[in-house]
């Protein structure tokens, strides 16, 4: 069951009906800052688990030299 063309501006006219046209575009706005805020925090989470697993690897070497 696939949405086509028809479907989609059925959807967009009853949104702009009901929120009208500067709502739906604050409404687009604070989804994409959303997004784009959802992906720096789990780009920051990688980037900090990357950091936390070679300090460990580290660690990890120099405890092996010494032994």
């Amino acid at each position: 069951m696939r949405i086509g063309s028809t479907e989609l501006v059925l959807i967009l006219i009853i949104a702009i009906a009901l929120f009208g046209t500067s709502r739906i575009a604050g409404i687009g706005k604070a989804m994409g800052r959303s997004i784009r805020e959802f992906k720096e925090e789990v780009n920051a989470d990688d980037s900090s688990e990357k950091e936390s697993k070679k300090e460990s690897d580290d660690k990890e070497k120099e405890r092996d030299k010494d032994a």
